[in-house]
């Protein structure tokens, strides 16, 4: 139908288009937008509007008719701005027409004229969006101008576009209107600005502190040249010169903080940049087995090249810890770019992986409390801040909840329960117990009740999630209003750190009976049990990947998994450790990675995926295998700067001295404390 008003309602998806047939701006138009600004009509949630090659076709093009068209919009523009304070009014500006093929009756339409009229609406409307309030905005849609430039050779009569640049006008509005609510992770456009929160801004203020602070500081604390004075050697009583040490070539503790936070603050300047400015293109992810399994295999092979041999040749020494964490990782960043979480066999072996992860923070922690005997406050502040600085700078800077980086959160938790379970009374180490079978007892005891509480937490949802809906618990583990990510997170891999903790304390006790075989060159145990084990390992792993293989959902795997993760991680525990050759040996290239397994798991969320993990980043459109050269690349230069900022601020914050650390920790706790004080005045604060 032409020349008519049309509607189109789909009430399954509560959608609605009204087209008004106006071909002129008159008092008609007016007095629709007035229906709409008095209430009288349903406001749009969006309203398009363009006029201007029927004024040029009724009036033969003349120069009154283009001054009454100024003189419409000048009466229809207020009301055009009363409604954009609620929701986005477009004008589309008029596309041009292919002259040489219009009919008589058209001929009058020319791109000179259709460019004049296209002036006076910009002239009127300013060169650029026009801001109208808190609500909506009022805007001039100049692309469709240069889509209708592309599709003039297939337009039939000069005037009328063809349905493919229609089409592309209908997205760009279609994209206006919901990518703001759905925020898509590909390149679509009209994603507004998020707007900065006082606590983005302040920070962002300490970091620009920092760098001036740290500039001046190096420029005004230079090492001078050493003056010489005479002193007399005691030996020959002969005069020799001395160099005296100027008081500014000392170390000055003031730089020892600003520098790395001025350099932290350009890291989280380009964090904001890539994943929150909308500066840079996201692309979708798209699973294919090539993507996943090629870099995959590549990976490995590489990481076999690069051989050393371990200082220490026990079982899951450091290095072989870290060469572990190391592989572990890249495998799982490889799962999150190329979208494998979609193939269920991979889903499943990766978490094994995060499974493992957390084993080995058991094993490790246990590890060093059993042996050191380090219960003090010291440490239990020194690994809390290892784990969470850079996540909590992320919350701050990004306006992420803590619970976004999930895996932070969990093994902190699981941290400070090993520590009150190994602390409160009666602690136990190795040089408490001696030995003692009583003690150990005592241990083993603990660890029973530990997993009993696993084990009535993991009966009743609702007792979990009333353990954690108080403040400020309730800030750290909600993420979009409720417990439930945590809840699965946690319930998941709920044994994974109690089995790390048994396997050490297991393994441990072995090593003090000397039933374990663990000098370089050597097998764990004999070569007949060894061979067994290793033949029962082989065949668990295959046995766990053909399970894995075959389970039909992530339900249904996801509740056998925290019973069945422990398998596969002890036999890889066995293949690695039980022939000699192979427990001495490990890879500097995983190893290498492994000690930045926390840093590489974090970063990722914003430079190397993006749009909060859900997309890719794109530094370099149109080029797949040089961008991802080129960001991995970044990512992995950031990651190892902050693990060494973080390992240089957490000496400096947290010293072993007991009145220094008391009082760092006040400061940190009022800085803190009117952190939390901004964001709640945001909260409510007028949006």
């Amino acid at each position: 139908m032409k020349h008519t008003n049309i509607t189109f309602e789909e009430k399954q998806i509560k959608l609605k288009v009204n087209f008004f047939w106006y071909p002129e701006i008159n008092s008609s138009v007016n007095n629709l937008f007035k229906a709409w600004n008095e209430d009288r009509l349903p406001r749009p949630d969006m309203t398009v509007i363009a006029a201007g090659t029927w004024s040029i076709k009724l009036n033969n093009g003349s120069e009154e008719a283009l001054t009454q068209y100024k003189i419409n919009i000048t009466a229809l523009l207020p009301h055009m701005k009363q409604l954009a304070a609620d929701s986005p009014v477009y004008w589309v500006l008029q596309d041009p027409v292919n002259e040489a093929i219009l009919s008589e009756r058209r001929r009058m339409i020319t791109n000179v004229r259709i460019d004049s009229y296209n002036e006076a609406v910009l002239n009127m409307f300013g060169s650029s969006s026009t801001n109208s309030g808190s609500g909506g905005q009022l805007l001039v849609l100049k692309a469709s101008q240069l889509i209708a430039q592309a599709g003039l050779d297939k337009c039939s009569d000069g005037l009328h576009l063809p349905e493919s640049v229609l089409t592309t006008d209908a997205m760009i509005l279609l994209n206006a209107l919901c990518n703001p609510v759905i925020q898509p992770v590909d390149g679509s456009c009209c994603l507004p600005q998020p707007r900065t929160t006082l606590v983005q801004q302040v920070v962002a203020c300490v970091f620009v502190l920092c760098a001036l602070l740290s500039v001046v500081v190096r420029t005004c604390h230079r090492p001078r040249r050493a003056s010489v004075r005479p002193s007399t050697d005691e030996e020959s009583g002969e005069e020799k010169k001395l160099p005296v040490i100027s008081p500014l070539s000392t170390s000055f503790s003031l730089e020892t903080v600003v520098r790395p936070v001025a350099k932290l603050g350009l890291i989280m300047a380009y964090f904001y940049l890539c994943d929150r400015a909308n500066l840079f293109m996201k692309e979708q992810k798209h699973y294919s087995h090539t993507y996943f399994f090629v870099p995959v295999i590549y990976v490995m092979v590489l990481g076999i090249f690069y051989s050393d041999t371990a200082k220490d040749s026990s079982m899951l020494n450091r290095e072989q810890t870290n060469e572990w964490k190391g592989w572990m990782q890249l495998v799982i960043l490889i799962y999150h770019i190329s979208g494998a979480s979609a193939f269920l066999p991979v889903y499943m072996h990766v978490r094994v992986l995060v499974a493992a992860y957390l084993f080995l923070t058991g094993y490790g922690h246990f590890y060093y409390f059993w042996s050191k005997g380090d219960l003090g406050l010291h440490r239990l502040l020194q690994v809390c801040f290892r784990l969470n600085f850079l996540v909590v700078i992320l919350c701050l800077v990004m306006d992420r909840p803590y619970q976004f980086y999930y895996f932070v959160p969990l093994v902190t938790v699981w941290f400070v329960v090993m520590f009150l379970l190994l602390s409160i009374w009666p602690q136990i180490s190795a040089k408490i117990s001696n030995g003692s079978v009583f003690f150990n007892i005592i241990l083993i005891l603990k660890l029973c009740g530990l997993v009993t509480c696993i084990v009535l937490l993991s009966a009743s949802k609702d007792f979990f999630e009333k353990m954690f809906s108080f403040w400020p618990l309730s800030e750290l583990f909600e993420l979009n209003g409720n417990l439930n990510e945590w809840w699965f997170r946690w319930q998941l891999d709920r044994f994974s750190v109690v089995q790390g903790m048994l396997f050490g304390f297991g393994y441990l006790t072995l090593r003090r009976l000397q039933l374990l075989g663990d000098s370089y060159g050597d097998g764990l145990l004999p070569p007949r049990l060894s061979l067994t084990l290793l033949i029962l390992a082989i065949a668990s792993l295959t046995g766990f990947s053909v399970w894995a293989s075959k389970c039909k959902n992530k339900t249904e795997c996801n509740k056998a998994h925290p019973f069945i993760s422990v398998v596969p991680i002890l036999a890889f525990i066995f293949i690695r450790n039980l022939p000699g050759c192979l427990r001495h040996k490990y890879s500097t290239f995983f190893a290498w990675f492994g000690k930045l397994s926390l840093e590489l798991f974090i970063c990722q969320c914003h430079i190397w995926l993006a749009a909060d993990t859900k997309g890719i980043l794109v530094l370099i459109p149109g080029i797949p295998f040089l961008n991802l050269t080129v960001t991995t690349f970044i990512f992995t230069c950031a990651a190892h700067e902050i693990f060494e900022i973080t390992n240089t601020l957490s000496h400096v914050l947290i010293p072993k001295e007991g009145g220094v650390l008391f009082k760092k920790l006040l400061c940190v706790g009022a800085v803190l404390l009117v952190l939390l004080l901004l964001h709640w005045i945001h909260q409510r604060l007028p949006v």
